[in-house]
């Protein structure tokens, strides 16, 4: 599906509003909850925010503010294997589920996040798992 399509549809509102859901899952969260530093929530909420509006909308918030996404080497330093791929996209998912009404825009998206999750993923799949800080992109 069509980026633009996919902004005009959600909006800023809608992109601010789908950060905030999943942020509100990821806090409780006991995988990968731990992998945020506490004092951060903001931080990190605004940090993907930011970087969906440039994604979707080239909105240039993100990149004035961090430079280039750089997402493989920003989470390179931690510990991503599948379950918190998964659990990831499964946190994004209910978010989804939650603020995107048109099924298509919330398939297209969720499309792109299960790749994005899986490009991040740095650990073989039998790795032993654990969490550390992450100063999420």
């Amino acid at each position: 599906m069509d980026e633009e399509l996919i902004y005009a549809t959600l909006g800023e509102a809608g992109f601010a509003e789908l950060t905030r859901v999943f942020y509100a899952g990821v806090r409780e969260d006991d995988l990968i909850g731990p992998m945020y530093p506490e004092g951060d929530w903001a931080g990190a909420e605004e940090r993907l925010r930011d970087f969906l509006l440039f994604r979707f909308g080239a909105d240039q918030r993100y990149l004035e503010k961090r430079g280039h996404p750089r997402l493989r080497g920003r989470h390179l330093p931690f510990k991503i294997g599948v379950a918190e791929r998964d659990r990831w996209v499964q946190l994004m998912g209910a978010a989804a589920d939650e603020v995107i009404a048109d099924p298509g825009i919330r398939a297209s998206i969720m499309q792109f996040f299960s790749q994005v999750a899986d490009f991040l993923r740095n650990q073989p799949e039998d790795a032993e798992q654990s969490t550390s800080p992450c100063p999420h992109a």
